[in-house]
């Protein structure tokens, strides 16, 4: 058995799909250890996996919950700003503390988050095998592909590789912070510096919960990159009271901004306002714990709560209004729910892009949103059937893939081997479909 280290960075979305991972390992009889803020602690323990804390004075309790509120309030590059004043502090924390823990412990592979370049550093450092797990949408530098974080589509021609290179240049001005942090820790252990993201991933296993369906067509993938489906299961999420009883029966939309990018009440009201003349019922789940449903002074008569069961509800959904988080995004056509995205910030438009893209969805900007924009776009994907049929199309790909368990398996022979685990490993294996 191997005892795995995860390196993730501390949102809920990465950490939720990262202890997925961990708690599937764990129950093969594998050592799991999360590496991470003193904060994330209890979500380890919820997910039956050991815990390591590292900056424990320059991030104590309650830190996260600090970043998250000024976040919440934030979108588009404020965001990034914002986040990699956070994320250098993060880094030498990670990068003083971790290679003498990780050597304490005993671990012997780690699992990195693709957010996290600190812990592939790391794992060079001390010689583990690691894998790179891509919580959010695919980072791999292509002329081709738009940076993950942009809201552009793909588009294969001279004028659109320009672009796209341009792209690449302004977030990697943006997260320079980030990158002087790595790069001094770098040089410190003798290790070459890279430029752009490529090099930083795992050489043996890359892995993403998208269909390849979902993403743009890419040439240049290295041949260990692995699309596994949805991780996150219903067993690692706490119950949720709902009040179904108010359920009308009328076409439902369930309409979530995340657990992060939430604190812009605006958006909210727009949306109700969107669906106040329209024959649906409409559910919101502001992404905030509250000990009681939570009273807004929106339009029309919503079912409004702190949280949602959101697993049950896309079960009877028929469409999803999002932000553009890629688990909510997945996790809808999981269950052939087709959307409209708000894209906020992080990968969120680059996420709106493929869903546009694939034809199951459409996508607002936030800077251009307005209530008869947002009407129209959730009248056309309701009244229109290609784009339910484009999320059956998607769904039928998220089921013919072993999700979590492909994930396992393809991380256990990654720490087994210390090889390159091509593509194609287990895709054959009947015990994958649904």
């Amino acid at each position: 058995m191997t005892h795995f280290g995860l390196v993730c960075v501390p949102m809920p979305s990465h950490l939720n799909t990262m202890l997925s991972l961990g708690r599937e390992l764990r129950q093969r009889g594998h050592h799991v250890t999360l590496s991470g803020l003193v904060d994330t602690q209890p979500l380890a323990v919820e997910a039956g996996v050991d815990f390591c804390a590292f900056g424990e004075s320059t991030f104590p309790s309650g830190a996260i919950a600090e970043c998250v509120a000024q976040q919440g309030i934030l979108s588009g590059i404020a965001v990034w700003k914002q986040l990699n004043l956070w994320a250098e502090k993060w880094v030498a924390a990670f990068c003083e503390d971790m290679p003498d823990r990780f050597r304490q412990l005993g671990v012997e592979a780690l699992l990195v988050d693709a957010g996290a370049l600190e812990g592939g550093t790391v794992a060079e450092l001390l010689g583990l095998p690691f894998a790179t797990i891509n919580n959010s949408v695919l980072i791999n530098e292509e002329p081709n592909i738009p940076h993950s974080c942009t809201p552009w589509h793909y588009n294969p021609t001279l004028w659109s590789r320009w672009r796209n290179q341009l792209g690449y240049a302004f977030f990697n001005f943006l997260d320079r912070a980030y990158f002087q942090t790595l790069f001094r820790y770098r040089r410190k252990w003798n290790l070459p510096i890279y430029s752009g993201y490529n090099k930083y991933l795992s050489p043996l296993a890359q892995l993403s919960q998208m269909p390849v369906e979902f993403e743009f067509p890419r040439a240049a993938l290295p041949p260990w990159c692995h699309f596994t489906g949805l991780y996150n299961r219903s067993t690692l999420r706490e119950p949720i009271s709902f009040p179904y009883e108010q359920l009308t029966g009328q076409p439902l939309i369930y309409a979530s901004m995340g657990t992060l990018l939430n604190g812009q009440m605006g958006i909210f009201h727009q949306i109700a306002s969107a669906c106040e003349a329209l024959d649906v019922q409409l559910v919101i789940s502001l992404g905030q714990k509250t000990n009681s449903q939570p009273h807004l002074d929106l339009p029309g008569s919503s079912i409004v709560v702190g949280y949602a069961p959101q697993l049950e509800l896309l079960k009877k959904a028929s469409l999803v209004i999002t932000h553009g988080g890629l688990n909510t995004t997945l996790e809808s056509l999981y269950n052939g729910v087709p959307l409209v995205a708000i894209p906020i910030s992080y990968d969120q438009p680059g996420v709106a892009a493929r869903l546009v893209w694939t034809g199951a969805g459409e996508a607002v900007c936030l800077s251009r949103l307005s209530v008869p924009r947002l009407r129209t776009a959730i009248k056309r994907v309701l009244s229109e059937v290609s784009y339910k049929n484009n999320a059956n199309r998607l769904q039928k790909a998220l089921h013919r893939l072993g999700g979590v368990a492909q994930a396992a398996d393809i991380v256990e022979q990654m720490a087994a081997t210390r090889e390159p685990i091509l593509a194609g490993f287990h895709q054959n294996s009947s015990k994958y479909h649904h």
